[in-house]
């Protein structure tokens, strides 16, 4: 007897076989059973009837409880019924652990109560669908890189200094030195850009920000390719192929799970075609204006509301470019023909899930970048490496970066970010 996994129910229709699964959730109907069963690939039904597997094992059946680990032994049958399109007529059932008084009934339940047990709620259905949602997005990111001759770089997650300033970084000592837990490996990947020509990382990330809204974590991973020999228009053609792959690859791929979160893959589909439609940052601050936003002027940074009626106004993620230098971090090129405009784009997606990429072209000019690290008040000497890369062979280069967590937020259409990602609470509630 062949032991399988739910997922492939599908290549052993009219066997008997045998299954490791879990209890998600069971009813009675007379002298049928029906056990909803989940095994980590997928969940299915499984029909115990009384007459073909005898009271012992019907009354078994019965009493399980939620969580209850079991083996389970039977044929693998089509269910036209079933989004999963197969069922087990079951045969026997062996108990391997019990579960009692299991906290996350099939009932509702509040946001903050499945908070504080994330360790369970991750195998929820809806939290198995996301899962996997995310483990394809990452499989395919490393696919379309991989193909497009890109070469996979670790920067190190502590660090001597921050792109983007040292203020929503967490400070560590070092060996009695000051240490920072990464803010992005951006200044790295430049370094290995100069050496491998198109490099990308893909790890965690920390912001130490206070905020409460549903658009910031304080631990993310984040993918962050850079590229040598190429301009911000070619960055944004491989930015947005690269989005359009993904939701092609989470549609190709992880339809069951879409349809368990209840996303419109024809809304998903929409957003494979290119290009992008791109709109400046003076015309989106226009666009607002005209459209009643009266807490906006020129030279302030958009929040959420703002981000979403951009997105709205186009039907796919849309390219807000060249942003106002004072907004932006001291390592974008200057716009060649506004000295207030930084060469730089924000992608942001449409439904209200706001900013997910955001790139630019490099500084080059090795003078201009020393007088934007003396004016950001960054310390000199902890920024000579970086400096050197502008002494030694600068070239034109170009990078961005795409937050794991955000983009599994937009393709599976969840409302809250926080529910992307299980882990960051439970592990602060562990370590306060």
């Amino acid at each position: 007897m062949k032991q399988i996994q739910i997922i492939d129910a599908k290549n052993h229709v009219g066997e008997t076989v045998k299954i490791g699964a879990w209890v998600a959730n069971k009813r009675s109907s007379g002298k049928i059973s029906f056990l909803q069963l989940r095994d980590g690939t997928a969940y299915f039904q499984a029909v115990v009837v009384k007459n073909e597997v005898g009271e012992e094992i019907f009354q078994l059946a019965k009493d399980l409880t939620q969580e209850t680990s079991v083996w389970v032994t039977g044929e693998i049958r089509e269910d036209t019924r079933s989004k999963f399109g197969y069922e087990l007529g079951v045969k026997s059932i062996e108990v391997v652990g019990e579960s009692h008084d299991y906290p996350i009934t099939p009932k509702e339940h509040g946001v903050d109560f499945l908070m504080d047990h994330r360790h369970l709620w991750l195998r929820s259905s809806q939290q198995h669908a996301i899962m996997l949602i995310r483990n394809e997005i990452i499989r395919a990111t490393y696919e379309f890189f991989n193909n497009n001759g890109f070469v996979k770089i670790d920067p190190p997650i502590l660090t001597g200094s921050a792109p983007e300033g040292t203020t929503d970084l967490f400070e560590t000592n070092y060996f009695d030195q000051k240490a920072y837990l990464s803010q992005s490996g951006q200044l790295y990947m430049e370094a290995a850009a100069m050496a491998l020509g198109k490099v990308f990382s893909f790890g965690p990330t920390f912001r130490a920000e206070k905020s409460k809204t549903r658009r910031h974590l304080i631990e993310f991973w984040m993918i962050e390719p850079e590229m040598a020999f190429m301009h911000q228009e070619e960055s944004l053609e491989v930015q947005e192929q690269y989005v359009a792959y993904l939701v092609q690859s989470v549609l190709d791929n992880c339809e069951y799970s879409l349809d368990v979160l209840g996303r419109d893959k024809e809304v998903l589909k929409r957003y494979t075609q290119l290009p992008y439609p791109r709109i400046s940052y003076d015309d989106a601050v226009e666009l607002l204006k005209e459209n009643g936003f009266e807490d906006i002027e020129w030279g302030d940074d958009f929040g959420s509301p703002h981000e979403t009626f951009i997105a709205n106004s186009f039907d796919r993620p849309v390219f807000i470019l060249n942003y106002p230098k004072a907004i932006k971090p001291f390592y974008m090129k200057p716009h060649p023909t506004r000295e207030d405009l930084v060469i730089c784009a924000d992608m942001i997606a449409p439904e209200g899930y706001g900013e997910i990429i955001g790139g630019s072209e490099r500084a080059t000019d090795y003078e201009y970048l020393l007088e934007q690290i003396r004016e950001a008040g960054l310390d000199e000497e902890e920024y000579s490496w970086y400096l050197d890369l502008r002494r030694y062979g600068s070239v034109p280069h170009s990078g961005f970066g795409l937050g794991l967590e955000r983009t599994i937020t937009f393709l599976a259409g969840i409302e809250h970010v926080r529910e992307a990602s299980p882990f960051p609470r439970l592990l602060n509630r562990i370590y306060p």
